[in-house]
């Protein structure tokens, strides 16, 4: 029997070497979508709904939410860093910590999905102006040591659709 691993519902993240211009373009535009994804997936959901953990033991679709614009800030801000300084050592955060935060655990997600919006407007705007070789910038990641831009696109593409289908998974299995 096999059973499903509701914390990975797109299976684990793999990066990928050596991208081509057309595998940049598709992750990038899949950064693009992700805040209009977020938005349908908790489309009418209530707040019985958006308070209801996507698995045992998981977040709330309301702490998904707002984890992925605390995620994506920090994102946003990593690239900056890379292609503006010579391969910086980043600054990790505990992401429990976060989502327990009173904000995290209670703002109604519009304020997240309306930061969401305007961050990744600007991200793609960021990441549309880089060039071939800015991708193989790196940084350092105190927890997962040298990492480059190219993985970190890889990653950041996958984070948004990794959360969006925890959120319609529990739709799908809820019946909502």
């Amino acid at each position: 029997m096999i059973v499903e691993d509701l914390r990975y519902p797109i299976g684990r993240f793999k990066a990928v070497r050596d991208l081509s211009a057309s595998d940049r373009k598709t992750l990038i535009a899949q950064i693009a979508a992700a805040p209009n994804e977020v938005r349908k997936a908790v489309a009418g959901m209530n707040d019985v709904q958006l308070d209801t953990p996507y698995r045992d033991g998981g977040w709330t679709v309301r702490q998904v939410v707002h984890h992925l614009a605390d995620s994506h800030m920090n994102a946003y801000i990593r690239f900056k860093l890379a292609v503006t300084e010579e391969h910086p050592t980043i600054k990790p955060y505990d992401e429990t910590a976060w989502a327990r935060l009173p904000e995290a655990a209670g703002a109604p997600v519009d304020i997240s999905l309306d930061l969401l919006e305007s961050l990744h407007r600007r991200w793609v705007m960021f990441l549309d102006d880089l060039k071939p070789e800015d991708f193989r910038r790196t940084v350092n990641h105190p927890e997962n040591g040298t990492m480059t831009l190219e993985t970190i696109l890889q990653l950041y593409a996958w984070h948004g659709r990794h959360h969006v289908a925890h959120i319609t998974s529990l739709r799908k299995r809820k019946g909502w």
